[in-house]
């Protein structure tokens, strides 16, 4: 997934953020991935410096009927700002935008529920979100088939763009010769390799002192082609967070530490992201009250974190409230004073059905490289 946020359990801490969706404790000034590196900076300094990511992440959504995929290779370019407060504390912030090259679906906020017309639950308002979208693209209103899925718009306007040619063949229940096209539903069991997006991040990091942090930021995502249930326009997600360490961060099993230390890198973090689609539909929030440990085996940063996903789906939806499951497994590795390799692992269990939404498992995977020049 995207680029994720990390808050680190080190001494002169390296963080990571990203895609994405990952909050982690550092119990001395926050970094963002790619700030990477070095000591604190004294109270009253200030440094600035051009930061590159470059990551392979999936999204594999089990949960969902067709198990749809995303596969996406990011190359983020961008800058960091950073000052050093008094109590060891720091303010930065951070931007990076970059190409990500798209195989199945493009990345999307957590929750996306693709509902087929006829199955409106929510009094009329997916059907007149559908024939919204049709508009957009150039369609005239269709007529749903009686299977529930959406009929295949055969008629094309001479002067159809590229775009509306690739959302008729890409649309739910579309019959074609496609060879990027594995079968007639939209969720593909492929992964063809389909277009390239843009996509960006903004965050301002405050931490007062080593125990707390706070942040802010906003993700925008620009699809450049529509296919399938992807629709050309901006993407827009926006995140805010704090972290508490309840220890001093100093846990590093390879220099003698034991499980009677343990506290030292246990943290709570709370997290809240609002995600929005790129025709402007309000996809819904949630919200991640989470309990993690984080420790270093020498060089090598492993922080573990899950708890409950307070989810609540936009009204498109048609689907109440509900309470999810989750967690994180993120890795961290300096191999010099300004390369960090990175990679992690989200899994998220949803425990309820719904038109569009299964119950069951969805994964996100990532690894990567950032450095700092």
């Amino acid at each position: 997934m995207p680029l994720l946020f990390r808050l680190r359990a080190l001494r002169a801490p390296l963080g990571l953020a990203a895609a994405g969706l990952i909050s982690v404790l550092v119990p001395q000034p926050l970094r963002a991935h790619g700030a990477g590196g070095g000591e604190a900076l004294a109270p009253g300094t200030f440094q600035i410096a051009p930061v590159l990511t470059l990551e392979g992440h999936a999204g594999l959504e089990n949960n969902l009927e067709g198990h749809p995929r995303h596969y996406a290779l990011d190359g983020l370019i961008g800058i960091v700002l950073e000052w050093g407060l008094p109590n060891s504390g720091s303010l930065a912030i951070e931007a990076m935008v970059g190409p990500a090259l798209v195989w199945g679906e493009a990345e999307h906020f957590y929750g996306r529920v693709h509902r087929d017309a006829g199955h409106d639950e929510g009094g009329g308002h997916a059907d007149d979100h559908r024939q919204e979208l049709d508009r957009d693209h150039g369609h005239a209103s269709e007529e749903a088939h009686g299977d529930g899925h959406e009929a295949d718009g055969s008629e094309h306007r001479p002067d159809s763009s590229e775009d509306d040619h690739a959302h008729h063949g890409e649309s739910h229940g579309g019959h074609h010769d496609d060879p990027d096209h594995s079968h007639d539903h939209s969720h593909s069991d492929g992964a063809p390799y389909r277009r390239t997006d843009i996509k960006g991040w903004l965050q301002v990091r405050y931490a007062p002192d080593p125990r707390w942090s706070f942040f802010a930021e906003w993700k925008p995502y620009y699809v450049t082609r529509s296919q399938q249930d992807d629709i050309r326009g901006l993407k827009n997600e926006i995140g805010v967070g704090m972290t508490w360490a309840l220890g001093d961060g100093d846990l590093n099993f390879a220099l003698g530490d034991g499980l009677e230390t343990i506290a030292d890198g246990v943290f709570l973090s709370l997290e809240n992201r609002t995600g929005w689609e790129s025709d402007g539909t309000y996809l819904g929030n949630y919200t991640d009250p989470w309990l993690g440990l984080g420790f270093n085996i020498d060089r090598l940063n492993v922080t573990l974190s899950g708890g409950p996903r307070f989810y609540a789906p936009g009204r498109y939806a048609g689907l109440p409230n509900r309470t999810d499951w989750g967690g994180e497994l993120a890795l961290e590795l300096p191999v010099s004073p300004r390369t960090v390799l990175f990679a992690h692992w989200t899994p998220i269990y949803s425990s309820q059905d719904g038109e569009g939404w299964g119950q069951g498992w969805q994964h996100h995977v990532g690894t990567g490289v950032t450095i700092r020049f």
